[in-house]
């Protein structure tokens, strides 16, 4: 997990236990298929999490109470 990616991302969503839940729906959301919402780097290994940390992070994700939101 990237580090940066995390700390950027925690600063959006002041409740702990709503970031884990939105962020790791989306990683699930992005294993299953769905498209990424950031720009990707060929041959730059990134892991689903790690995708769905930058999502949050850049405003690409809005993560709310009882959902993720694009």
């Amino acid at each position: 997990m990237n580090e940066e990616y995390l700390a950027k991302a925690r600063q959006k969503v002041s409740d702990v236990r709503m970031f884990i839940v939105g962020v790791s729906r989306r990683a699930s959301e992005l294993a299953k298929g769905a498209r990424p919402l950031i720009r990707l780097i060929p041959g730059e290994e990134n892991d689903w999490l790690d995708i769905a940390l930058q999502e949050v992070a850049e405003g690409k994700v809005v993560i709310t109470p009882g959902t993720s939101k694009k």
